[in-house]
């Protein structure tokens, strides 16, 4: 089973109800002719009003985090349930800067997954390796670490998005070339090969997450392992739709 091309934006804490109803409005006639799937994740606070200026459009919506427990003590969380009601498909898991910042771990990854898979969200799980830890070579093993962790009791791995994020590529101006994002995600599609079984790991959609743009998504997109992006500032304008139809 071919598998299908999957572009999803994250706005991370950016936009505001009109700023994004208006982006969503410009995007809408460009996309309407895509071949991929297409995602906004956008900040939860704005998820009801995004949901409602995509109607009827190509582009879905996705959250940027999803909380394990159905519902709790678990201050400025979001559960699944509250995402599934108002249709949200896809949920990010394990953003470089949730880790980075927040001190998300491996094990929490797990759970959110685990979670959304329950409830029909389709996770897209974030891996990648930082500048020293490649420079050290330690690439395979971090990313290793983050799959066989992050993935624990998954049933169906063909229902995962993974997302590899170069953390040294993402909003310091390097870049990774294309050979490099390759030979990096055909490892990662190798590895889940040994997890989950070879014939599924080929079933997986696997993005690449380190500053994909306008320029370069031609190239990356040419990759043979290298299935959609997870685009971050380039979301935030209608440079998204040259992405989107990358193959045009």
């Amino acid at each position: 089973m071919a598998r299908k091309p999957f572009i999803a934006g994250n706005w991370k804490m950016n936009m505001t109800a009109e700023s994004g109803k208006a982006l969503i409005a410009e995007l809408k006639p460009l996309v309407k002719e895509a071949k991929c799937n297409i995602a906004l994740c956008v900040p939860a606070i704005l998820i009801p009003a995004m949901v409602k200026a995509a109607k009827g459009s190509k582009i879905k919506i996705g959250a940027q985090n999803v909380h394990w427990a159905a519902s709790g003590a678990y201050t400025g969380e979001i559960s699944c349930e509250q995402l599934k009601e108002y249709g949200v498909k896809y949920a990010i898991i394990g953003h470089s800067e949730r880790r980075q910042y927040f001190g998300e771990t491996d094990e929490g990854v797990n759970k959110r997954t685990l979670a959304a898979l329950e409830n029909d969200i389709t996770p897209i799980v974030c891996v990648g390796e930082t500048l020293s830890e490649r420079e050290n070579g330690e690439t395979e093993n971090v990313l290793s670490r983050q799959l066989e962790n992050g993935l624990k009791s998954v049933e169906d791995i063909t229902k995962v998005v993974i997302a590899y994020e170069p953390v040294w590529a993402i909003g310091t101006g390097k870049t990774a070339t294309d050979e490099q994002a390759q030979e990096t995600i055909k490892f990662i599609r190798k590895k889940l090969g040994k997890l989950f079984g070879v014939k599924n790991a080929n079933r997986v959609v696997i993005q690449y997450g380190g500053s994909m743009n306008a320029k370069n998504c031609k190239g990356l997109m040419a990759q043979p392992d290298i299935d959609g992006g997870l685009i971050g500032g380039a979301s935030l304008k209608t440079d998204f739709a040259i992405i989107v139809n990358y193959n045009k």
